[in-house]
């Protein structure tokens, strides 16, 4: 290339990040990396092209991190990943979170034409899974991950994922018993018409007949669809407790006794059709309710931050070792941007070490030999080796996992409306029950009976169970469609209930980016162009930075390039050796009066001064500010407190900024809170804020995708919807309110049925046209409201 062409702003064609040097072309398109370009460059050997033409820029950026998957080689943690071997096959699932459009599905499905060692590919893009079988004779399971890595799918595989101990929730068949609710509900109502409708003499023979098929068709309604009602109801029953189940589960059991003794007794035609309708409109509520996010895990701890295995040096040569099998004594090696599992002593290499994961600190720390280094901190410089003195078990940050707060069952940790609600409800509907036989019994003790069978029958509280899960998932579809992700229903009632939040500083108010640059040198244009073309050769997250914020410059040939490893870049550009990097790297020394990471230049042995990086706070901070008004606010972290005059901006109170908290100092500080009858919301995102997630009353992880890693939490919010946390917690208030009404509208329902049923003189018709009546009206009403109250608050 000329000296005097300029460079043009252009898009990798393999991602679509922005391409700052012209080192990576082929075929007359531009790529930001090498890797970008070997991805292209493979699947166009392979004829497989087709990848781009059906989504823009689909793939993912990937650097190669040599020998990273040797671990895979072990057999011991191979057996572990696996679902299935033979002599010939092996079949194993993994966690692709970079799975995305149809052009991933396309490319992964077609895997074998790359390696015909792969026999097929089925993608489950929901739960963002590909399950593979492959001979192992031609490619081992190493080989394949490389593969993945290779086309920029590479599988997350963590600690956690190899101990499985998610708290998977059994099957409840849900589905089949809604069928066959469905099925029993429809066929009833066909067999019922003829009664509705009347019977003529000639048809007088069919009515036992249908009156039993009815009771047939109960019976798989009742002991199948219907059996956990009854089971609910009895275990809150042994625990001396009464919810909504009790009632439904009396309401079913009285349809269906009333419903065979009439038949039996050719007294009537019995319930059967209300019995059946009314367990498949529960069932089809609780279905609703248990919406699932099947590519987002709101149960995460450091497992699965953690990796499966690391690279211990024994007698001088690396041998991969399971975490489990990690001792005190073992020398392991470290490169950069890997995880360092467990406390450690430096023996060897400079450290720089990313604690924002653990402590909240933002800026990288520089470590000295000898020094002990934390479990959870990230290496950002070159291969360290260290030595192990404590297991993975005991480490400091897994000692956090001790705490009270993640071995407690925290589900549902304030009362739903529901659950208020119901013991009152079922002991007035006893009352009215029991009372309506009382009156008639000393006159007619048959019209007393079929009163109080009557009363239960017809105040059976299925509006009531339908108004909350109605309500709350059309309230989840709307946090969803602005990417805020709630782990259940009830996680809605507890949100309109916070009157305390507690935010944390790094990741969570602030961008992940800290693409905030101010230039503080003195450099001419041509010297900006000079740094501008060292940068330009480096892959640096902090080099292509300052190389966007220069903007594009004159290409200009560079010498004597080399680059180290969390130090920095130095080369030479018309005979001028340009140093750019650390204070040792550039041999500068800082006046201290900036605390943010900074990048030093120097030009021909000349110091020039400094890039400083200040963090990024979120666009719409002001608003979430302002909650200041209804709320008690606190912000809790880990970071020093060099950004307190910036932050007294947005907090009203300075005395609610507290800084240099470790994760136990944020659990303590929300206990404390709760103690004095606060109910408190914590909003964070990393490790350093699991404990105080688990703690609070309502969790919510932050983070710029959904797909990375986050702590467990009650629900995950994409950072760009960060600035609407104010409508969300005006909608949550609307949403209770909503279920209140519809309380108030099944009541209405109850009290005109229940001026039938207290005179004992219910017909099975009237019961029939009441039922789904009241239910189809508070499903309508819900539905409508919630989306008018999400209107209001400008939520999409």
């Amino acid at each position: 290339m000329k000296g005097n062409t300029t460079l043009e702003k252009t898009s990798c064609y393999h991602c679509g990040d922005d391409c700052l040097t012209e080192n990576y072309t082929l075929e007359d398109k531009r790529f930001c990396c090498h890797g970008c370009k070997s991805v292209y460059q493979l699947l166009s050997e392979s004829q497989l092209c087709n990848y781009y033409t059906y989504n823009d820029h689909p793939g993912a950026t990937r650097a190669r991190i040599d020998r990273r998957f040797d671990y895979l080689s072990e057999p011991s943690i191979v057996g572990k990943l696996i679902d299935y071997t033979d002599d010939q096959v092996t079949m194993v699932t993994f966690y692709i979170p970079h799975i995305h459009c149809s052009s991933c599905l396309w490319l992964l499905e077609k895997l074998n034409k790359i390696n015909p060692a792969v026999h097929y590919c089925r993608v489950d893009f929901l739960k963002k899974q590909l399950n593979i079988r492959f001979d192992n004779y031609q490619i081992n399971l190493q080989q394949l991950v490389e593969l993945l890595y290779d086309i920029g799918y590479e599988p997350l595989i963590s600690l956690q994922d190899v101990i499985k101990e998610q708290n998977t929730v059994g099957k409840d068949h849900l589905v089949q018993k809604i069928a066959l609710a469905g099925f029993c509900f429809g066929n009833v109502m066909l067999l019922s018409f003829p009664e509705y409708f009347g019977i003529s003499a000639y048809e007088q023979s069919f009515k036992q007949f249908f009156g039993w098929l009815n009771v047939l068709f109960g019976l798989p309604v009742v002991f199948y669809s219907g059996r956990e009602y009854f089971v609910s109801a009895w275990q809150n029953l042994r625990r001396k407790q009464l919810n909504i189940d009790f009632p439904l589960a009396l309401g079913i059991a009285v349809l269906f006794a009333r419903t065979v003794f009439e038949v039996a007794t050719h007294t009537g035609a019995g319930f059967a059709d209300t019995l059946c309708g009314l367990v498949f409109f529960l069932l089809v509520g609780k279905f609703v309710q248990k919406k699932t996010y099947h590519h987002i895990s709101f149960e995460r701890d450091y497992r699965s931050f953690f990796p499966v295995a690391v690279n211990t040096i024994v007698e001088g040569k690396e041998k991969p070792v399971p975490l489990s099998d990690l001792h005190t004594g073992h020398r392991i090696l470290i490169r950069n941007n890997e995880i360092i599992p467990a406390d450690a002593i430096l023996l060897k290499g400079q450290a720089l070490i990313d604690f924002s994961f653990v402590t909240g600190e933002a800026i990288p720390v520089s470590k000295t030999l000898g020094e002990i280094i934390y479990a959870g901190g990230r290496q950002t410089g070159e291969a360290i080796e260290l030595e192990v003195v404590k297991p993975v078990s005991q480490s400091y940050l897994t000692q956090l996992w001790n705490n009270e707060a993640f071995t407690r069952k925290q589900d549902n940790r304030m009362l739903t409306f529901n659950q208020k609600v119901s013991k009152y409800f079922t002991v007035v509907l006893l009352v009215i029950a029991f009372g309506s036989l009382l009156f008639w019994l000393p006159t007619d003790i048959h019209r007393g009976v079929a009163a109080f069978t009557a009363v239960l029958i017809v105040a059976c509280p299925c509006a009531l169970a339908l108004s909350t899960p109605f309500t709350m998932s059309a309230a989840l579809s709307i946090f969803d469609r602005n990417l805020f992700y709630l782990k259940n229903t009830a996680v809605v009632e507890q949100l309109a209930a916070i009157d305390t939040i507690v935010m944390d500083k790094t990741g969570t108010i602030t961008t992940s980016d800290n693409d905030r640059i101010q230039l503080n040198a003195q450099l001419n244009e041509a010297e900006k162009a000079w740094v501008y073309n060292i940068c330009m050769h480096s892959n640096h997250p902090l080099s292509r930075m300052i190389c966007r914020y220069l903007g594009s410059r004159e290409w200009m040939p560079v010498s004597g390039l080399s680059e180290i490893a969390g130090r920095g870049i130095t080369g030479s550009i018309s005979g001028r050796e340009i140093k750019i990097g650390s204070e040792q790297h550039v041999g500068a020394y800082s006046n201290g009066l900036f605390t943010g990471t900074k990048v030093h230049v120097s030009i021909a042995g000349t110091y020039k001064g400094y890039f400083s990086l200040a963090q990024q706070y979120r666009e719409g901070l002001k608003n979430i500010a302002n909650l200041e008004q209804g709320y008690e606010m606190f912000l809790l972290s880990g970071d020093q407190d060099h950004e307190r005059f910036e932050l007294v901006r947005f907090f009203k109170h300075s005395g609610r900024l507290f800084f240099n908290q470790s994760p136990q100092d944020k659990l303590d500080f929300i206990g404390r809170l709760q103690q004095q009858g606060n109910k408190v919301m914590m909003i964070g995102d990393g490790l350093n804020d699991a404990g105080a997630l688990k703690q609070s009353d309502l969790g919510i992880a932050v983070t710029d995708n959904v797909n990375n890693f986050s702590p467990g939490s009650d629900a995950i919010m994409d950072g760009r919807s960060f600035a609407k946390l104010p409508s969300f917690l005006k909608f949550s208030k609307d949403t209770v309110r909503i279920i209140h009404i519809s309380f108030l509208i099944s009541l209405t329902y109850n009290f005109i049925g229940l001026s039938y049923a207290v005179t004992g003189m219910l017909s099975p018709l009237f019961a029939a046209i009441l039922m789904p009546v009241s239910t189809v009206t508070i499903i309508s009403f819900t539905s409508i409201a919630t989306h008018v109250a999400a209107k209001k608050r400008r939520l999409s």
